[in-house]
């Protein structure tokens, strides 16, 4: 089994392969401050929760944008598993073409979706990653990653809207029955999904604007389930997207 490890901003998911699609994925809290000896004990205790022997991973990769956490996991996943991960960065081998003006400074999780979106979907594509922040990144028809826009996420959003007003509540997040909200919960709920879903919908004009026509559109991240289906846009939904690109990463580095 191959494990995966995507390190973002709020959440680390990781994921076990042992064939295209993931065998387990789970979600943990991403927290700079704890030890590569404790994160070898929540990867233990987790992988065993999912029934994963210690010896049934054979190798580990890891995407992540939060560089504190770049040695601790390498270190902690050494601890448990006696192997040393590949970390996405410059020099790995990703078969995508990178025209940015720093193309060290592309984000791993990007690059992850983006060969995901390329090697399973095809070229040209539009990759949409909501997470802490939502990413848009285009693929053009040779496996060129063109660039990207990055918007406030979701959650962002929505923390702002309460935090920085006198009588907004702290709410969850679900569509409304109506984008014509009756009460305050309703009215947020209308504005932060449905606003977010036009947004989508927008940038992708914009894109497709931009890029000379319609392309193929994937969406992946913890909060598309909420957002994407919303959408007027045809856009395929991939939860795990991210994971089954650091997966084909993997295979091409290892």
């Amino acid at each position: 089994m191959i494990l995966t490890v995507d390190i973002g901003n709020t959440n680390i998911v990781l994921g076990g392969f042992m064939g295209d699609e993931p065998s387990f994925v789970a979600r943990l809290s991403t927290d700079t401050k704890k030890t590569e000896d404790e994160y070898a004990a929540v990867l233990r205790s987790v992988l065993s929760i999912r029934e994963v022997e210690k010896k049934e991973i054979r190798g580990a990769i890891i995407a992540s944008v939060v560089p504190p956490l770049n040695a601790v996991m390498k270190k902690a996943i050494r601890i448990v598993y006696g192997i040393d991960p590949i970390l996405v960065g410059p020099g790995i081998k990703t078969g995508l073409g990178i025209h940015c003006d720093n193309p060290a400074t592309v984000g791993a999780d990007l690059i992850s979706g983006c060969v995901a979106a390329h090697t399973i979907y095809g070229s040209p594509c539009l990759v949409v990653d909501m997470g802490t922040a939502t990413k848009i990144m285009l693929v053009d028809e040779k496996g060129t990653f063109c660039g990207a826009s990055i918007i406030p996420g979701v959650t962002i959003g929505l923390s702002a809207l309460s935090g920085g007003t006198a009588q907004l509540p702290q709410i969850s997040l679900e569509a409304p029955k109506s984008v014509i909200g009756k009460n305050t919960v309703d009215c947020m709920r209308s504005g932060v999904v449905y606003g977010n879903a036009c947004l989508i919908d927008g940038m992708i004009d914009r894109f497709f604007e931009e890029a000379g026509g319609e392309m193929p559109v994937i969406a992946t991240g913890g909060l598309s389930s909420t957002i994407i289906p919303l959408c007027k846009h045809d856009i395929t939904l991939d939860e795990h997207l991210v994971l089954k690109g650091l997966h084909i990463l993997y295979e091409k580095n290892s």
